[in-house]
């Protein structure tokens, strides 16, 4: 850590310690203070001159607070906020596996990237990206299901990193360029060839280079999209791979070429 973060997280802990012991003052009676203030006189027995007394005095009431409210120390209180702050990146947080495919998005999709995501796992998965700095579009055709998504966003205070709109993959269409999409196979649900093949094609122009599309669960024999039909559709400028989920399913994953 360099000397000026090092010096801001003391300033922090020093703000932090100064509204606990604050607000233990303004919560307790007079005589509880008199009590500190007397147990405080009592350490600094000796003579010192009376400005120097009264600095140390409140000083001392204040160390005499801390131990009564169990106030970490600085070193403690960084490693708890350091391990804190890097909670919500991990997709455990989020009630994803440990080894998600959505950490191939991660690769390419770096700070206000943008990326767009629908299909099962939706709301885990769009806080999840935002949580490690992308910027989520969270599409999904049922208007309570994104009110919940935005809802879960603000609370986790991701609100400015989680867009929520009320349509399905075949009816959305990119504003920008892209990152990453990320689906299920339930995205393609009820959709024919054609228009399967119309939607990947525009998610694929959409998608800058070096970005990934994530197709997650995908099972063998399932109607909403094969493994044969995803491949044909990435032959030209992708990098295409299969990557194993929990039981028999698995995650395709294809790579935009670097032009």
């Amino acid at each position: 850590m360099n000397l000026r973060a090092q010096r801001s997280l003391r300033h922090e802990y020093s703000l932090y310690v100064d509204r606990e012991t604050e607000q233990y003052k303004e919560t307790v009676g007079y005589a509880k203070m008199m009590d500190l203030a007397a147990a405080a006189s009592a350490v600094l027995e000796g003579d010192l001159q009376i400005g120097i007394r009264e600095m140390l005095l409140a000083d001392e009431v204040n160390r005499l607070i801390m131990g009564r409210l169990k106030l970490p120390s600085f070193e403690v209180w960084r490693r708890r906020l350091l391990r804190n702050a890097s909670e919500p990146k991990n997709p455990e947080h989020w009630g994803l596996r440990a080894d998600t495919p959505l950490a191939y998005a991660l690769t390419t999709a770096s700070l206000s990237a943008a990326v767009v995501v629908t299909g099962a796992r939706v709301q885990g998965s769009a806080l999840y990206l935002a949580a490690n700095g992308c910027q989520v579009t969270a599409l999904e055709p049922e208007q309570d299901m994104v009110e919940r998504v935005l809802s879960a966003a603000a609370e986790e205070g991701l609100n400015d990193r989680v867009r929520g709109v009320a349509t399905s993959l075949w009816q959305w269409e990119p504003d920008g360029p892209l990152a990453a999409v990320i689906c299920t196979p339930a995205a393609f649900a009820g959709l024919s060839g054609i228009e399967r093949a119309q939607v990947i094609a525009l998610l694929q122009s959409a998608t800058s280079d070096g970005g990934v599309h994530l197709v997650e669960t995908i099972i063998a024999g399932q109607e909403a999209i094969s493994e044969e039909e995803l491949r044909a559709s990435y032959k030209k400028g992708w990098d295409v791979s299969f990557h194993k989920e929990a039981g028999v399913a698995r995650t395709f994953l294809a790579k935009k070429h670097v032009a």
